[in-house]
């Protein structure tokens, strides 16, 4: 009988990919399911998608929801645990024998054995992949099982017919590896998983469900998901994976959790053992979420020693811009979360903020972006309140509320919202949203506030053809620089040689001055004004005053620009010559000394000409690289930082005068926020858009005028704003998926 029973266990194993044999069972530690995974990945025959899922799924459910795990559990709660920390629940590591998972893949075999076996090189097709998911689907119990812990493996499905949307979507990939079809693929946005295949794998399939209900999906195309903007297709930059990635989402779909305040310390351990191994092996360097996910369990209990969690949140990161064009929220949220464990609060505002600025890409779609829904949504009207009242108690000189680039981040984010919900036919700013957006709002004082450059896409528009036009201003005073150094010869009894030196500063300086302006958008105050009551009130007039110093004979002092300029308009409006020569022309008082002194003044106009010419160069390279030498934390050098961010959303846009006011008028921007200005009307057209933002921004200004809460008519300026704006779609960037 014995006999009978290892012959019949032998087959299911010669179909482990034949490298996978009875000697390495039984499995009764970590050590030796990492062997195994090991020995998977490096063979040169594919992992076996179904061994490994049966392999972790077994010891998953063993140690969180077995007999002797729900003991445990109950000891702890006896203790009176409720601390949210991983906690080991005394279970003994469950011994995986090789019986045990011979007979649930023989299983999964016999389940399958209705689906025909594809020919020597055929590829899968639509209806093989609709018969192979609608054949998982009919053996599952009739329940829904969102949320549900434990239920993302086949040890679930094989034992217990229970299986969640990503579980059917894994099974569904296993099972047509194990038919023979290896041209199927498993797709992994961040809420949701399909198939691809074909050729090329570019053609793609439902599989499963999504949401609280089990609608039927399976056999559609996801072009129509893609095609709405939804988050939960990710624009179609979701994760498309290969072998060895589609066994790091085995692994990254193991749950821990105990219970609800506690984790199993043996279940995180052979994660976070797994995914190191196939971080080694180069299989997580396209995959974000497992790339976060490894960030946060080393970041509970480090194991590596040369890798820090911080630089694998930032991988994950860059993952995603890379590879996927910055289209994965999650990334910057799992960095922007622990920058605020590590109380580091203007490194979390800027990566949550980087959240926002992804997630703007999409349209919301109520159901479908349930999760990332209640991720903001703890965001804004948990975290962050709660930073906010922990950094006004004492508000020293380095609190983020005396930062402009922390406010500017905290616009910047709900901004991102904001234009998510732009496109959507259900609002998501209610007045739960308001009401923490108004108080975060108010605790910057208005010399922080004021501080904000806040630019809306037209002005970048106008901007970059000021820039230009500079430019070219800049190049033909350059040219005509150079011809007037070259002809000062001619006329030495008169002054035209004066009138010409006049006239340089009127082409060559206020040009530069003009693109200065442009570059830069405002100017920047001089420390040295600031703390000593010395020098010129901005740097930037300093800078010119030094660069425009001429050679010691003209005996100007630091005066030289403001002389020159008041001189060279004197000229402009009479239409002549001045009346005065400068010192060291008007002592020559005969034409016989004249002639021998003119040949080294023209050689001393050449030498001022280059100096100039260089001085003016200094002062370009010293403004635009004095951002880069500003400390974040010292408190003179943040007061002096004007960040600049840009509104595209309309009801930020809305907000703009209202939020550089000095005194802030909180009816109206709790009013504009929770206006459902854009939710639903545009599917009715522009016009639409436009007569509700205008209906919303006169309302606005009424409450204003109503409660001189905001000075200098800000509620006026907003609603024209608001009005200005042409139609939603021409504000929105490009979204790189719709390329």
């Amino acid at each position: 009988m014995s006999t009978v029973t290892r012959s019949a266990s032998a087959s299911p194993c010669m179909a482990l990919n034949g490298i996978i044999d009875a000697s390495l069972f039984p499995l009764k530690s970590t050590s030796d399911v990492v062997n195994l995974f090991r020995r998977a990945l490096t063979s040169a025959i594919e992992p076996d998608l179904t061994l490994l899922s049966i392999v972790v799924g077994y010891i998953e459910l063993s140690l969180t929801t077995g007999e002797a795990a729900q003991a445990a559990q109950a000891a702890q709660a006896s203790l009176g645990s409720s601390s949210d920390v991983i906690m080991g629940n005394s279970v003994p590591f469950p011994v995986v024998t090789h019986e045990l998972i011979a007979g649930l893949y023989k299983k999964f075999q016999t389940i399958l054995s209705v689906v025909e076996k594809p020919k020597p090189h055929r590829q899968a097709t639509r209806d093989i992949i609709k018969k192979v998911s609608d054949v998982i689907w009919n053996s599952l119990i009739r329940s829904s099982y969102k949320d549900r812990a434990h239920l993302q493996n086949l040890y679930s499905y094989l034992s217990g017919n229970k299986l969640d949307c990503f579980g059917v979507a894994l099974a569904t990939t296993a099972g047509c590896q194990l038919l023979g079809y290896r041209d199927v693929r498993l797709a992994i946005s961040e809420d949701h998983a399909w198939v691809m295949f074909g050729q090329k794998r570019v053609e793609s399939i439902e599989v499963t469900w999504h949401g609280k209900g089990s609608e039927d999906k399976r056999g559609q195309d996801i072009g129509a998901g893609i095609e709405s903007g939804s988050w939960l297709y990710l624009g179609g930059l979701a994760v498309v994976c290969e072998r060895g990635m589609e066994v790091a989402a085995i692994c990254v779909a193991l749950n821990i959790s105990l219970s609800a305040n506690s984790d199993c310390v043996e279940v995180a351990e052979l994660q976070q053992q797994l995914l190191w191994l196939l971080y080694d092996l180069g299989h997580l360097k396209r995959y974000p979420m497992a790339l976060g996910l490894l960030g946060e369990l080393e970041e509970i209990n480090r194991t590596h020693h040369s890798i820090s969690c911080e630089q694998l949140f930032r991988e994950a990161i860059e993952a995603s811009r890379t590879y996927y064009h910055n289209h994965h929220v999650y990334p910057h949220i799992f960095q922007g979360n622990y920058y605020n464990r590590l109380l580091k609060y203007r490194e979390a505002f800027a990566a949550w903020a980087n959240a926002a600025d992804v997630i703007r890409l999409y349209t919301y779609q109520c159901r479908d972006d349930e999760e990332i829904y209640k991720e903001l949504l703890d965001i804004a009207n948990e975290l962050i309140p709660y930073v906010m009242k922990s950094e006004s108690s004492g508000h020293s000189a380095r609190s983020i509320l005396r930062d402009a680039e922390v406010f500017a981040n905290l616009l910047r984010f709900y901004d991102g919202i904001c234009q998510w919900e732009e496109d959507s036919l259900t609002p998501i700013l209610h007045i739960g949203w308001a009401k923490p957006l108004v108080n975060n709002i108010t605790k910057f004082d208005y010399d922080i506030r004021s501080q904000v450059v806040i630019k809306l896409p037209e002005d970048l528009e106008a901007e970059q053809a000021a820039a230009l036009e500079a430019k070219r201003a800049m190049a033909a005073a350059a040219a005509a620089a150079a011809e007037s150094s070259l002809h000062f010869e001619g006329n030495n009894n008169n002054n035209n040689t004066v009138v010409k030196r006049d006239e340089k500063p009127k082409s060559e300086l206020p040009t530069t001055l003009a693109d200065l302006t442009a570059a830069c958008g405002e100017k920047i105050l001089n420390p040295d004004f600031l703390l000593q009551g010395g020098g010129q009130p901005f740097a930037d007039q300093k800078q010119q005053s030094v660069a425009e110093e001429t050679p010691s004979h003209n005996n100007k002092g630091t005066n030289t620009i403001d002389k020159e300029a008041t001189t060279t308009t004197t000229t402009t409006s009479n239409g002549g010559t001045l009346a005065q020569s400068p010192p060291n022309e008007a002592s020559s008082a005969n034409e016989a000394t004249q002639q021998p002194q003119h040949q080294h003044h023209k050689e001393a106009k050449l030498e001022e000409s280059k100096s100039k010419s260089n001085s003016m160069c200094n002062i370009v390279e010293q403004t635009t690289s004095t951002p880069a030498l500003v400390d974040d934390y010292d408190p003179f050098e943040i007061m002096l930082k004007r960040p600049v961010i840009t509104l595209y959303s309309q009801k930020m846009k809305g907000l703009k005068d209202l939020l550089l006011a000095e005194k802030l008028n909180t009816h109206a921007i709790s009013l504009q926020v929770t206006a459902q200005s854009v939710a639903s009307r545009k599917v009715r057209g522009v016009a639409d858009s436009r007569q509700s933002t205008a209906t919303i921004s006169a309302t606005i200004t009424a409450i204003a005028s109503t409660e001189g809460g905001i000075g200098g008519g800000a509620g006026t300026a907003a609603s024209a704003s608001s009005a200005s704006g042409d139609s939603i779609a021409a504000s929105r960037p490009k979204r790189t998926r719709r390329e």
